[in-house]
């Protein structure tokens, strides 16, 4: 008896473009099962808050977004690979969670004693299903009271005010769906190939595990490449010269020329160069006009005064 559990597929196929939109905008999976804790804290308040027609609506909306996005997380994990053992815990906790908020939004409506039994109870079929798991059976899911039912009997308590007969039926009812999981699941452990069927159930799922771990490594390595690639072009803009124009170098330096006038050589027509005052000169030494500078020795000046006696 699978009960309003059936519809499941339906409403995940209402929600497939919503799961694409989310799958482009690379959304995390843990993300949406934090956003349906959320909206189950969020019921649980206009549970006990609001009067009871007008709670209805926001618990309506808020625990038919918390079905949502229970059914969106582990979808999204799902289709972009990114399924892994902490989030399948993840979302096993947040379920949880968010069942015990919406219990606890009965808390100013019901006893005590009525809350903590309806928040036992509820727990209780999730608890079998998992335990089955572990030990080699299917995933059970589904029953006369389980998750979806629990969200519909807190509208119907939000809309009439009818707390403590609704916990009466959540507490009773999950622990009849507890029951009849436990049988299930005991039956199927005692088949004589069980046995084989818990051996191939764990090598599907060490088979599941390890393509997640290699899709991991697989986006890991292409984010490292991603980011090496980004790095190194930044690098080579970074060390990129720019050409600079050299200055022009500096002209050598010139030593400036001193011109000098070059000595007269003497010629024909050049005045003769004035002679020595202190010795009189040869006047046999004239010749034309030219005249002989070269001083007169004491001998020739004897001479010459000899003639003048």
């Amino acid at each position: 008896m699978n009960g309003l559990y059936a519809l499941k597929p339906w409403y995940a196929d209402r929600l497939s473009g919503l799961r694409r939109a989310l799958a482009a905008r690379r959304v995390s999976p843990d993300t949406l099962t934090a956003a349906g804790v959320g909206c189950a804290a969020g019921a649980a308040a206009a549970l006990a808050w609001l009067p009871a027609p007008l709670a209805a609506l926001p618990v309506a909306v808020l625990l038919a977004a918390r079905l949502a996005f229970a059914n969106l997380d582990g979808a999204l994990a799902r289709d972009t690979g990114r399924t892994t053992r902490r989030g399948a815990l993840l979302n096993e906790l947040g379920d949880r969670a968010a069942d015990l908020l919406v219990i606890a939004g009965f808390l100013p409506l019901a006893p005590l004693w009525l809350v903590a039994a309806a928040a036992f109870a509820s727990t209780l079929p999730s608890w079998i299903s998992l335990a089955g798991a572990a030990a080699g059976a299917p995933r059970r899911n589904g029953g006369p009271v389980g998750k979806t039912e629990r969200c519909l009997l807190a509208v119907v308590a939000a809309a009439s005010g009818w707390a403590v007969p609704v916990l009466a039926v959540v507490a009773a009812g999950s622990a009849v769906t507890a029951a009849l999981r436990a049988v299930w699941v005991w039956r199927v452990l005692g088949r004589p190939g069980a046995d084989v069927a818990t051996g191939k159930a764990a090598a599907t799922e060490k088979a599941e595990v390890t393509g997640e771990v290699v899709a991991a490594v697989a986006m890991a390595t292409a984010e490292a490449t991603e980011t090496a690639e980004a790095t190194a072009t930044a690098e080579a803009t970074a060390t990129t010269e720019i050409p600079v124009a050299e200055p022009p170098a500096p002209a050598p330096a010139t030593t400036p020329v001193t011109r000098r006038r070059p000595t007269p050589s003497p010629t024909l027509n050049s005045p003769p160069p004035r002679p020595d005052r202190g010795l009189p000169l040869d006047p046999g030494e004239v010749s034309g006009s030219i005249t002989h500078t070269r001083p007169q020795s004491p001998a020739d000046r004897g001479t010459q005064l000899r003639g003048t006696r």
